[in-house]
Formats: C-alpha cells, structure tokens, sequence
C-alpha cells in the first residue's frame, strides 16, 4: 500500500512540475520548457495509470488534484510571488482537511 501511495505522490509531482512551468513555456513558443511540460504530463499520467489499479479511482483522482492545487498555490507564491488571500489559504486548508477524510475513510486495495 505504500508504494501505491509513493507513486501517487510521484504522480502529484510530476504534474505540478509540469504546471509550474506553464508560464515559463510562454504559451508554448519556448521548446525546451514545453518538452520538459509533455514529459512531466506523460510522467504524471503514467503513474496514475499504476494507481488506479490499486485504488478507487475517485479517491485516486481527489487526491492527485487536491495535492496538485495546493503545492502549486504554495510554490507559484514561492516561486512566482503570486498572493494568498486568508480566504484562499482557507480554502487550501480545507482541500487538505477534505483529502484526509477520503483517504482515511475510503476502500483502501481494489481486488
């Protein structure tokens, strides 16, 4: 079960890299950041491949988004100086708050 939830990390990963370099891509004028993008995106949809046999994909996919929202919140204010409201760090808290409950009270191994 670990390794399941390790690759779902991957995969969160691997797609907030990609959209953190969505800006950088200049609407994909740059090359070499949009091939970074489209290897990040294959990445990422490769190991939610994997998951999804071991997991309900609905958990599956409420954990990758809400994990995805709120690292690219966290890094694009890091990173690109991008503003936090209290309202939206509210909301982040509860995006955590949301993925604890489904993942604590969900099946948790398909057959």
């Amino acid at each position: 079960m670990l390794k399941t939830y390790l690759i779902l990390i991957a995969a969160t990963f691997f797609e907030v890299a990609g959209t953190m370099l969505l800006p950088i891509t200049k609407g994909f004028s740059k090359p070499i950041p949009t091939g970074f993008l489209i290897i990040f995106y294959i990445c990422a949809f490769f190991c939610l491949s994997i998951v999804v046999t071991k997991l309900p994909l609905a958990v599956v996919y409420a954990t990758w988004c809400g994990l995805g929202i709120f690292t690219v919140a966290i890094l694009g204010y890091l990173i690109y100086g991008q503003t936090l409201s209290w309202q939206v760090i509210l909301g982040l808290f509860l995006i955590v708050m949301g993925l604890t409950l489904v993942n604590m009270y969900s099946s948790k191994v398909i057959n």
